[in-house]
């Protein structure tokens, strides 16, 4: 069977349905209309169910998922084929050059929210099922989460309660990041994640400022002194407790770093040691939001309680429960002047690493070469969380798990104008054919 060219007779639709993918606004995140994500699984499973699988939807006290099933002729692997439905907010929409949700392409890429994070992902193991048809020559099962962006509260649940459906030789999750436009990557290692919510309090409600100013601490500024503990003067993250390491064997140059995150000229990197260590094998620490009065209406009174959201990366090796407990007793020690401080866990997810040897890791690197024209893929770790690859390393640990790659280090997943990179995308649908290929071939 010509794979190429099955994979590029399929390409048309497959865009179509990514299209149609990206305007359902599915985002599992609380305060959102959930009944988006209904409807962005039930897209889905009517996309499986074209491919000739068996098709359901199911939950565990969360957003839907999709589970498909077709089962692996006499003697022949089957693949688990991962992605996720859901989306990020997609914050302001004043910061977009468009509607985050109306798809449009612009110099060779798509723009929408979810066109790389992780809608794409599940067009590519459609795509690679359409273009293979009757020759699919390994079973397969696909798995499509519905919360994945919402930190995947109900997925030990469903691997739970679906484990003898889910069951696989091979385990492929599509959502990972390519090491550059024109290369491809298999990822070895991700940080884990914390997110935590720290809000202080120094008064029973606002009072004036001029009146009482002095004295009395306001909110904003505790939080302000108690965010600054997180780090020292360097920017290296100075909480006691948390893993790290200096493991890294890829160079990561800065001046490619900087352009690729749009750091401003006169923007000095924070932390120390290897740029890759600090984006993969170190923790790292972000302050994603704050809910204090709005600049343009605060009036003259000092604030009395404030509250930020605390984002925390783990490095391989160390554990959500301590990380977290680490964090905890950090702000609880740093706290100034007596304010009256309460730390909330959201959510976490575990670290992981893998180990990439062996006849399958083998089959994903000769599929990635010849869909990149012969270009081999790197190594890489990232500096994001995928909390399924850890519960699915526990869940099935003889399985091999490929960690694949649909974003570009110019994709801005999370953020305004989310892209996706067409021709690269077409590579990745061509390697995860030519991959469940080659394993039906072993």
């Amino acid at each position: 069977m010509d794979v190429r060219a099955a994979v590029e007779r399929v390409m048309p639709g497959v865009r179509a349905d990514l299209e149609r993918l990206i305007r359902i606004p599915g985002i599992a995140f609380d305060g959102f209309d959930h009944s988006a994500v209904e409807r962005s699984a039930a897209a889905v499973a009517e996309l499986l169910s074209g491919c000739g699988l068996d098709v359901g939807v199911v939950r565990s006290g969360g957003q839907p998922a999709v589970i498909a099933h077709r089962p692996a002729p006499p003697g022949a692997p089957t693949v688990l084929l991962y992605a996720h439905h859901d989306v990020q907010p997609a914050g302001d929409p004043a910061l977009w050059d468009g509607d985050p949700f109306a798809p449009v392409e612009r110099d060779g890429r798509l723009y929408g929210r979810g066109a790389a994070d992780d809608k794409a992902g599940v067009m590519a193991h459609v795509a690679a099922l359409r273009a293979l048809g009757d020759d699919l020559a390994v079973g397969v099962v696909v798995l499509i989460e519905g919360e994945e962006e919402y930190g995947s509260q109900s997925l030990d649940r469903i691997l739970t309660e679906h484990a003898d459906r889910l069951r696989a030789d091979v385990i492929v999750v599509a959502d990972s990041d390519n090491w550059e436009i024109g290369r491809p990557a298999l990822t070895t290692s991700l940080r884990g994640m914390v997110s935590c919510f720290a809000e202080v309090r120094t008064l029973d409600s606002a009072v004036h400022s001029g009146m009482f100013g002095g004295p009395v601490p306001d909110a904003l500024l505790v939080l302000a002194r108690l965010l600054g503990s997180l780090h020292d003067d360097d920017g290296e993250v100075a909480v006691e407790g948390l893993a790290g390491r200096e493991a890294t064997t890829v160079e990561y140059p800065e001046d490619r770093f900087r352009r690729e995150a749009g750091v401003l000229h006169g923007v000095r990197l924070t932390g120390r040691g290897r740029l890759a260590d600090r984006l993969w094998t170190k923790p790292a620490i972000a302050v994603l939001g704050i809910d204090a009065p709005a600049t343009g209406a605060a009036p003259n009174a000092l604030v009395s309680s404030a509250t930020a959201k605390i984002s925390v990366r783990l490095a391989p090796g160390d554990d959500p429960s301590s990380a977290y407990a680490a964090v905890r007793a950090h702000l609880e020690k740093h706290v100034p002047w007596g304010a009256r401080l309460t730390v909330t866990l959201e959510s976490g997810g575990a670290p992981c690493v893998i180990d990439a040897t062996g006849p399958v890791y083998d089959a994903a690197r000769a599929a990635l070469s010849d869909a990149w024209d012969g270009t081999a893929p790197v190594e890489v770790g990232i500096g994001g969380s995928i909390p399924c690859v850890a519960l699915l390393q526990a869940r099935f640990p003889d399985a091999a798990i490929l960690v694949t790659g649909i974003e570009d280090p110019f994709c801005a997943a999370h953020g305004p104008n989310e892209s996706l990179h067409l021709a690269d995308f077409t590579r990745t649908c061509l390697a995860e054919a030519l991959l469940l290929q080659y394993l039906g071939r072993r």
